[in-house]
């Protein structure tokens, strides 16, 4: 076990950092909220505006996806003009976007304000991780202990997002689902303008000297990739799986992933920078990012049809049957943040995905006459090994990077994440998409052991972790690299 050193021992969170990281929390909230408050309310929405499965499918998916694909040029774009201006006018683009989701006449409509939405969240979600890097001063203590809080409140709104989503559906209405937002948009702006200082020297320097850029065919070819697999997926239920259709977008996908990689090898500002990405611990932390995202935003999404669909419960009751998944979160978070200042990342993440998976495992056994009584232990175990594991998983990355490269590295991780979810939705919600309540059944039971798999793999990938955070013993109490302590605001 790691001991803390003076420098850590005396390092304390500032009336500063607290209102950085309250800023940066409330736009983190509004992103994760967006991920899972509209399960709930898919079958209200499939009901009043006609859509079919593989509609809903695409009014998650349209989020997340636009979510994946362009978050790594926003990181870059903070990185090069200034992440509080990227935050910014991600959080006045969300706010809008929510408004036109709540206006929608139909699913088309709702689909392509959702897609609006996704870009906003991009701009926003690695550039508030940019922010709270910088207000810790690149300290690696105190950035363990902010990254856990921070990553409380996103991983709490993830799972208040039924919850929350249930009680605005039986109050107002599943439109209202997408209208909370403006006021909580319009909290986050009054409160990166009054709290969150500006960074012009550092951002100016950085254009002058062009070491950051934008790497327009990469972004191109990522998003063909991702959008023509995920749609691929998502429609291979209802066109077939040999529909010409099907077999074009993903011969589509495939040429893209070629494209890509070879751009980014010879592009002198590649998206993806293929130095981060030799990095084991970076490496490892992305797949595991992948497996936790894929399998969580995908049960996810057919929990919500089997608890409606299955049992019968309306949006409200199955809203509240995700509440052990709020506590859950909320307590290991916090306890991650702990656990990593002081035994580093590694053992946190095997030891929460251990128990995730543990978690999918009992959920395996679900049946529709099912009482929820049995649902409440993997209810619990599920989000106690994700809250344990997720906050480490980043901390690692932002440890294992220069304080100038963490909006692109942070990026490059949830990216990385998004896109595993967006996948989880297309292929889990295919799982469930067949008639009748058995269907729904089976495919929650073949998605619980799929992600069982998918947190053993992430277990397996973690083992890479450098078990103190970075190489370079950053979370012992090694300065860290390229002005750990410099000063706030920079």
């Amino acid at each position: 076990m790691n001991t803390l050193t003076p420098l850590q021992a005396t390092a304390r969170f500032t009336p500063t950092i607290a209102r950085i990281l309250a800023t940066v929390s409330i736009a983190f909230v509004v992103t994760q909220l967006d991920v899972t408050i509209v399960n709930i309310a898919l079958p209200s929405i499939g009901n009043q505006l006609h859509a079919p499965v593989a509609s809903l499918q695409w009014i998650v998916d349209a989020y997340t996806l636009a979510f994946a694909v362009l978050m790594l040029s926003a990181g870059v774009l903070g990185d090069r003009y200034g992440a509080r201006r990227l935050f910014s006018a991600g959080l006045a683009l969300f706010a809008l976007a929510s408004l036109a989701c709540g206006l929608a006449p139909n699913a088309p409509a709702l689909v392509a304000a959702r897609a609006v939405q996704g870009a906003a969240a991009a701009a926003m979600l690695p550039n508030s991780l940019a922010l709270l890097n910088r207000s810790c001063g690149h300290h690696p203590h105190l950035r363990a202990r902010a990254v856990g809080l921070w990553t409380a409140s996103g991983a709490v709104s993830i799972a208040a997002g039924p919850v929350l989503g249930g009680l605005l559906i039986a109050a107002f209405g599943w439109r209202s689902i997408f209208l909370v937002n403006l006021p909580i948009c319009a909290l986050g702006l009054l409160a990166t303008f009054a709290w969150v200082p500006n960074e012009r020297e550092e951002t100016s320097r950085r254009r002058t000297s062009g070491t950051v850029g934008i790497d327009v065919p990469g972004q191109c070819a990522a998003i063909v990739a991702l959008t023509a697999f995920t749609g691929a997926v998502i429609e291979s239920q209802p066109l077939g799986g040999g529909s010409p259709w099907i077999v074009g977008a993903l011969a589509a996908a495939m040429l893209a992933c070629i494209v890509f990689v070879v751009i980014e090898m010879r592009s002198k500002a590649p998206m993806v920078p293929l130095s981060l990405l030799r990095d084991a611990t970076i490496s490892a932390a992305v797949v595991f990012g992948v497996c936790v995202n894929l399998a969580y935003y995908g049960t996810v999404f057919v929990l919500s049809l089997y608890l409606q669909r299955a049992h019968g419960e309306t949006p409200l009751t199955a809203g509240l049957a995700f509440l052990p998944l709020t506590g859950g979160f909320l307590v290991s978070n916090v306890v991650s943040g702990w656990v990593v200042a002081r035994r580093g990342p590694r053992f946190p993440m095997m030891l929460g995905a251990a128990i995730g998976a543990l978690g999918y495992g009992l959920l395996h056994t679900a049946r529709a006459d099912s009482s929820y009584a049995a649902l409440v232990v993997p209810f619990l175990l599920i989000p106690a090994g994700m809250g344990l594991a997720v906050p480490a998983m980043t901390t690692a990355i932002l440890a294992s990077v220069e304080p100038h490269r963490a909006g692109t590295a942070s990026a490059v991780l949830n990216t990385a994440r998004q896109a595993g979810g967006a996948v989880g939705v297309a292929a889990f919600g295919a799982l469930a998409s067949g008639t009748g309540t058995q269907a729904v059944v089976t495919g929650l039971q073949a998605s619980a052991a799929i992600s069982a798999a998918l947190l053993i793999a992430g277990m397996l990938a973690s083992i890479l972790v450098h078990p103190e955070g970075h190489a370079r013993g950053e979370l012992a109490g090694a300065p860290a690299r390229h002005g750990a302590h410099e000063p706030q605001g920079r």
